[in-house]
């Protein structure tokens, strides 16, 4: 089947086309040496009805790449700030683990600090190695969890985020609570000994895309303390 002459008339414009943007790259000085083109060329206004001319097209276009490159350093200005303001929450944190006299006030301070700090509603934490002191073992984080969870916990290569996990935590944030997203990171210098439980009202809160080296930082900084307290 012969092709017609409109199929004919576009495979021409299109090679012509790749031959001129071809050669239009070979030699970039093509337009020094033939300025006048670029008043003389008129193209279709990318912002409305009319023509413009190749100049002209030429300083919008760079004006839009800059509008994007200037979204993008915003962007990541706005994520350096954040970032920063991370750090410094997780320092004061370091600080007031290193400075609690007890492992009670230790405790409480972290519960706090998380709270405030990191604006997460629920915040508790289960140990099921041995006390040190028997007076820390008294303690509601010493209560005990079943085998089952322990199991969990040491699967856990990062911090778990998302919906309900596959472990029961019903009555690890109060009676009336009833959060829908959950942050789960497993504590322990070695063999896993521990896990820091954080949850939220707001089922987007914790969400399983969301990035998780902050929390294991936190898990690491938890870890490194239970090392004076437990055994």
């Amino acid at each position: 089947m012969q092709p017609t002459e409109n199929e004919m008339q576009s495979t021409e414009a299109s090679v012509n086309a790749e031959q001129v943007a071809v050669f239009l790259r070979k030699n970039p000085q093509f337009f020094e040496h033939n300025a006048a083109l670029l008043t003389e060329l008129y193209l279709p206004s990318p912002h409305g009805s009319g023509t413009i001319s190749l100049a002209e097209r030429q300083q919008l276009a760079q004006r839009d790449k800059i509008r994007v490159l200037e979204a993008k350093v915003a962007e990541f200005l706005r994520f350096g700030r954040e970032n920063d303001e991370i750090s410094e929450k997780l320092h004061r944190l370091c600080l007031g683990l290193l400075a609690a006299p007890t492992f009670d006030v230790m405790v409480q301070l972290l519960m706090m600090d998380i709270r405030n700090s990191f604006t997460v509603p629920y915040v508790t934490m289960r140990f099921w190695n041995k006390a040190r002191d028997s007076k820390d073992a008294e303690n509601e984080v010493f209560q005990p969890v079943t085998t089952e969870l322990q199991s969990w916990a040491q699967s856990l290569s990062t911090p778990y985020c998302g919906h309900r996990p596959g472990v029961t935590l019903d009555d690890w944030f109060g009676a009336d609570a009833a959060p829908k997203s959950f942050a789960l990171v497993a504590l322990g210098s070695g063999p896993i000994c521990g896990l820091l439980a954080m949850a939220s009202d707001d089922e987007q809160r914790f969400h399983p895309e969301m990035g998780t080296q902050y929390l294991s930082r936190i898990g690491e900084l938890i870890s490194a303390a239970l090392l004076r307290y437990t055994e």
